[in-house]
């Protein structure tokens, strides 16, 4: 019971806690934003790389303009390393070309996601 009498003011109000300040939560709601826009772009740069792993799978028309801007986002956005030109593991024999795609698209997708996630948990209050 002391604890009510000593939140009462004279006036007979009962103090209210402010709780965190005005400036934590702002600053905590635009963690909160920045983290998940950084999660939304990785997860979508992770399915421009597998969309485009998938068109050489599907052996999709290369002719076709959707085919050749889903390709060319991924092949802007391989990182450099999973490039098809250059790529860490190139298969040889049938359908050389679907291996390596679904392999190096598929291995900088997993990355994108991973960094995404990483980067996410670290910014997120």
């Amino acid at each position: 019971m002391s604890n009510v009498a000593d939140n009462i003011e004279e006036s007979g109000a009962a103090k209210v806690d402010p709780g965190p300040s005005s400036h934590a939560l702002a600053v905590a709601r635009w963690r909160d934003l920045g983290a998940r826009v950084i999660w939304g772009v990785c997860v979508t740069l992770a399915l421009i790389l597998a969309a485009a792993a998938f068109t050489f799978a599907l052996e999709a028309n290369a002719n076709n303009d959707l085919v050749k801007i889903v390709r060319d986002l991924a092949n802007t956005f391989d990182l450099g390393f999973f490039d098809l030109d250059n790529p860490v593991k190139e298969f040889t024999g049938k359908n050389d070309d679907v291996k390596t795609a679904l392999f190096n698209y598929g291995i900088a997708a997993v990355v994108y996601l991973v960094i995404g996630r990483l980067l996410e948990r670290v910014i997120r209050p």
